[in-house]
């Protein structure tokens, strides 16, 4: 499995995203390269939107492709629809309810079996949840550390539900662009793969 082992910090200051979006609480003291002042091109602005959002799901380029193919195949607009796809990953919800503090956190939880889906076990983070399945916390795993101050904080989305005692969260309708916690143009990423 391949993993982006890019450091956080580099990235953001690169992309220009806040790494609070991440969930990192850090800011880089580094200044910008010489050459950042230069105007970027059509191509660059959307190459960096791609991988602006390929960076904050944690998906590696086959992967994105793959969902941006599937997506241009669906009835609609193909960008609000990867969208979408990207924000039903599973760990994505455990990371939007609130079971973990940053979406690297959500993934290493549902890769390690402590999160369930409609009552069954589920460890693969690319995993698409759907409207009505409820996402709890393994009965063994609500006493962990890192899940408990977590949930304490956990602030959910409108297109979801969360129940704090339950350590459990329902899918209550697909997501849309209003419910991202970043902003993303997913005109261009569609711009750049239709090219």
């Amino acid at each position: 499995m391949a993993r982006n082992r890019q450091p956080v910090l580099k990235k953001c200051r690169n992309l220009g995203i806040d790494p609070v979006i991440l969930g990192v609480n850090k800011s880089s003291n580094r200044s910008l390269r010489p050459n950042a002042n230069r105007k970027p091109t059509e191509y660059a602005i959307q190459l960096r939107e791609k991988q602006k959002a390929k960076f904050i799901y944690n998906v590696m380029e086959k992967q994105f492709r793959k969902l941006y193919d599937e997506a241009a195949r669906k009835l609609g607009v193909t960008g609000l629809t990867l969208i979408e796809y990207l924000e039903r990953r599973l760990e994505n919800v455990v990371y939007r309810l609130g079971f973990a503090k940053t979406r690297r956190q959500a993934r290493q939880i549902v890769s390690h079996g402590h999160i369930t889906v409609n009552g069954r076990r589920v460890n693969i983070a690319s995993y698409r949840v759907k409207v009505g399945d409820v996402i709890a916390v393994v009965e063994n795993s609500k006493n962990l550390e890192i899940i408990k101050s977590a949930v304490d904080t956990a602030n959910a989305p409108a297109w979801l539900q969360l129940d704090k005692a339950a350590f459990a969260g329902k899918v209550l309708q697909n997501p849309t662009k209003d419910d991202l916690d970043f902003d993303l143009n997913e005109s261009l990423i569609v711009e750049f793969y239709s090219r």
